[in-house]
């Protein structure tokens, strides 16, 4: 219980923001490793200066810690999820993993005082760059990577529930 503005140390939003969740753990993780990024990069970049081609240049960079194999074209297992002897194909980050470090990213980058407008992780040429890298390990990989299905609302009339059958073409179908 709250008094005077003083918050309950006992109450269980003083407990829930005394240790973040995964999320956001992971998240402020992110966000340093792009800061640490930033500043190591020759010549150092202000993340005011940052744009979606130095969000690209992160993502490649982090290439090189991936643990998912990704085949080329020339590869005997291009399109074979598990093939059967190992191959000397390139270990890169996977599709997923790199769309969820960006969305992490993209909400940090809002959290720390970024304008929305001004997000250099939403840019269209980030986005373009993850659809061809989902596009393109989906084909090495032979994995598909289909949007998942939203549930619909479920409405109040009995129409927009789906529980309707369609109408019946009963008639025109015994005219035949």
């Amino acid at each position: 219980m709250e008094i005077a503005g003083i918050p309950d140390p006992n109450s269980s939003s003083a407990a829930s923001s005394a240790s973040p969740s995964r999320y956001e753990s992971q998240k402020r993780r992110d966000w340093n490793t792009f800061g640490q990024y930033l500043n190591n990069h020759r010549p150092p970049l202000s993340l005011a200066r940052c744009s979606g081609a130095h969000v690209l240049e992160f993502l490649r960079y982090l290439d090189q810690f991936g643990k998912t194999k990704v085949h080329t074209q020339m590869c005997p297992f291009y399109g074979h999820p598990n093939p059967p002897v190992p191959c000397p194909c390139p270990l890169r980050q996977a599709w997923g993993s790199l769309d969820a470090l960006i969305g992490r990213l993209r909400a940090a980058f809002e959290e720390n005082g970024g304008k929305p407008e001004a997000n250099p992780f939403g840019s269209r040429a980030v986005r373009l760059y993850l659809r061809e890298v989902r596009d393109l390990q989906s084909k090495a990989r032979g994995v598909s990577y289909e949007k998942k299905k939203r549930k619909k609302p479920q409405g109040g009339g009995a129409e927009s529930n789906g529980n309707n059958p369609p109408p019946s073409s009963s008639s025109t179908a015994s005219a035949t």
